[in-house]
């Protein structure tokens, strides 16, 4: 006597891979590494505030900071953050060269902050306030130049997704990239925000 094998729909089950929405797990990956440069950022805070008063007999934040250049550097970190959500709105709608001239718009402003940055670190080392002269000068140059070395690997990320685009266009791969890159971009613009405050603002009072 001859047995017929038969299958169910659960045999189907056991064996048909897990899908997944395309893009989900790059997202949540870079969710993670937010949080994790939000804890770096967070401990570099806490060790500025615990050292911010230790001059070691040196200049303090009232004989080295012109508040005014660092209000014009938050001024271009602020407008490059509007730009890139106009590079956002033109994307969602499909518009390729729009986009890519918004980038390039935001990508002019983060080099305007980087380049004001620079100045600024340039200055206090020639004249004499470089890290290693008080806890108070490392700490900060440790808390701003993070920070601005994350703008820099920003800047360079603008660079080849205008690339990426231009050669392939708004395909889902780009516009996942872009929104990837638009949470970091507004990310550094709030982590900017708290420096500007707690160092700037606070030193100067």
């Amino acid at each position: 006597m001859s047995t017929v094998h038969t299958t169910s729909p659960g045999d189907f089950w056991e064996t048909d891979p897990h899908h997944h929405e395309e893009g989900a797990s790059t997202g949540i990956g870079f969710w993670v590494y937010l949080m994790s440069d939000c804890l770096m950022f967070a401990v570099l805070f806490a060790v500025y505030g615990v050292l911010s008063g230790s001059y070691a007999a040196g200049p303090g934040p009232k004989d080295l900071f012109d508040l005014e250049l660092v209000a014009l550097n938050t001024a271009f970190l602020l407008i490059s953050s509007i730009t890139f959500g106009f590079a956002m709105l033109a994307m969602f709608k499909g518009n390729q060269k729009s986009t890519l001239l918004w980038l390039a718009v935001t990508l002019l402003f983060g080099l305007c902050f980087l380049s004001v940055e620079i100045y600024e670190f340039r200055h206090l080392i020639h004249v004499g306030a470089g890290p290693q002269r008080s806890a108070f000068l490392s700490a900060f140059f440790a808390l701003v130049g993070t920070h601005g070395l994350h703008v820099t690997f920003g800047s360079i990320w603008l660079v080849v997704l205008m690339v990426q685009i231009s050669q392939r266009g708004l395909i889902p791969a780009n516009q996942r990239r872009m929104m990837c890159l638009s949470m970091f971009w507004h990310f550094l613009d709030v982590v900017w925000i708290g420096v500007f405050t707690f160092v700037y603002l606070m030193g100067m009072i």
